[in-house]
């Protein structure tokens, strides 16, 4: 007699989204961080993530940061408490904010107070987020050159209730005044919704001879 199975669904729980989306964010910054040439390439390793050829910073401190920041994300996440982050570059020089990296995050309240579980695949969720991360990788065409030795920031926006880690301190929003703005694609895993914007400093550049 022939056996029957059902068919594997992909489950999404809180605690799996958070994983998801703090780990997406890891290695956005850090391609973020290569391809807008924060870091020099070699400081970089090529790993493959997401069905695609990732880079991966070798740097210790900053590979600390962004684990701690990784790691502090998903806590928020997972109590539905994270509203965006935005990474920040800026002039080393002057503190200049250039450009703005902002991914604003929708929470499914009904799943962190019920703890209920939600359906997606993972080959969607992952088609999703390759076509994030080829738009961050073909940054170069859409955004200014940054001619200048750049640092970056990252501002997390949380719910007023949250207790802030004394590693985090209070700071203003770095904004750029009159920026250009692109938005990127969108990934949603059913319980937290990832919305990507890039906004930059315009080029002052005048066009007259």
């Amino acid at each position: 007699m022939a056996s029957k199975t059902a068919a594997a669904k992909d489950i999404i729980t809180l605690h799996g989204s958070a994983a998801i989306v703090s780990e997406f964010f890891c290695y956005a910054a850090n391609s973020i961080l290569y391809n807008r040439a924060v870091y020099p390439e070699e400081s970089f390793v090529k790993v493959k993530k997401y069905g695609l050829p990732m880079l991966l910073i070798e740097d210790e401190s900053v590979k600390s940061f962004l684990s701690n920041l990784t790691s502090q994300l998903s806590e928020w996440l997972e109590a539905g408490k994270l509203q965006r982050v935005v990474l920040v570059i800026m002039s080393k020089a002057t503190g200049e904010v250039l450009e703005r990296w902002n991914f604003r995050i929708e929470t499914d309240n009904e799943v962190v107070e019920k703890g209920v579980s939600m359906e997606k695949s993972d080959k969607e969720i992952m088609r999703e987020i390759q076509a994030i991360m080829r738009q961050v990788a073909s940054s170069i065409t859409y955004l200014p050159c940054l001619d200048e030795t750049c640092v970056f920031d990252v501002l997390a926006y949380t719910d007023t209730d949250v207790a802030v880690p004394f590693t985090w301190i209070e700071s203003d929003p770095k904004l750029i005044a009159n920026p250009q703005m692109v938005k990127l694609h969108a990934f949603d895993t059913k319980i937290h919704k990832v919305d990507t914007l890039v906004s930059y400093k315009n080029d002052e550049w005048d066009e007259e001879e």
